[in-house]
């Protein structure tokens, strides 16, 4: 029955199960990273579940309809995927998954990159290192929320002036030429340090095989909501989303099939309330 769901939870059961209960138009935003393409062995000890990509079952067809019903208009879903190779031809599944998301009504926003130093054994000796997912920025008509990071450094910042412009006639135009910053917007290229000290801040998220980067979450969370959405992960794994929804001072919702997941999620959010009193509790004693 929908309706019957509850905020700042992960709930331990398939995200179909979970989306079934959400009325329509509820989400700000959604962040996965789903098991695509079999590149990771999770955990595949999971009871009465079909083995598909080693113990989940992943529906895509149904959970991008479903996402799609229960986004709000104006908001977003960032699916954060790849591809892999087997015999020399990659899957190109990523690209028909932004395909069908597009078939089911959303705009494909934009199509970025997350960028990781190569590390350890990545892809094979015949082919350039692999070291990129696709985030596919996907909105229900245009996103309500566009909050776009400044941290990229300008080689030179100046001030506005006025200055003339001469038209094909011969005269001259007054003109006002608008000055810029020492930072502008990003690229939509994303690059972060993935890996021991590098991923999370704590020592429970590396528990579960295939963790990204908070900071990668926080910054989607920044950029596409706003303080008091509400943040879904349908696969959310150690809870990296829901961490970093926390410190944001976002609401949150989590699915998550394996009860492992759950429990090291749980405990990560745990610290994060923990911090957030803690930061709370010092503004106020200022």
């Amino acid at each position: 029955m929908r309706n019957q769901i509850e905020k700042n939870i992960i709930y331990n059961e398939c995200c179909l199960q979970t989306m079934s209960r959400m009325p329509n138009n509820f989400l700000d935003l959604t962040i996965t990273s789903p098991p695509y393409d079999d590149l990771r062995t999770y955990n595949n000890h999971i009871r009465g579940i079909k083995s598909e990509f080693n113990g989940f079952s992943f529906q895509f067809e149904k959970i991008a309809k479903e996402l799609y019903r229960v986004t709000k208009e104006g908001g977003v879903v960032i699916w954060i995927v790849s591809d892999a190779t087997t015999s020399g031809n990659e899957t190109g599944n990523s690209f028909r998954q932004a395909l069908f998301f597009k078939e089911c009504g959303f705009n494909l926003f934009d199509t970025m990159i997350y960028s990781k130093p190569p590390r350890g054994a990545v892809g094979n000796n015949t082919t350039y290192w692999q070291s990129f997912e696709y985030m596919f920025v996907l909105s229900k008509g245009r996103p309500k929320t566009i909050n776009l990071i400044t941290d990229r450094e300008n080689k030179e910042s100046r001030k506005g002036d006025n200055g003339t412009k001469r038209l094909q006639n011969g005269e001259l135009l007054n003109v006002s030429r608008g000055g810029y910053g020492e930072f502008g917007r990003r690229t939509n290229i994303w690059e972060y340090n993935v890996g021991k000290g590098h991923s999370a801040s704590d020592e429970y998220a590396y528990q579960h095989p295939a963790i990204f980067p908070e900071k990668l979450a926080r910054d989607h969370i920044e950029s596409w909501s706003n303080q008091g959405d509400l943040v879904y992960d349908p696969m959310i794994g150690s809870g990296t989303v829901a961490k970093m929804a926390i410190i944001e001072n976002r609401n949150f919702i989590g699915s998550e099939i394996n009860l492992d997941y759950c429990q090291i999620a749980e405990k990560r959010i745990s610290i994060a309330n923990l911090l957030k009193e803690i930061e709370e509790y010092a503004a106020e004693a200022i």
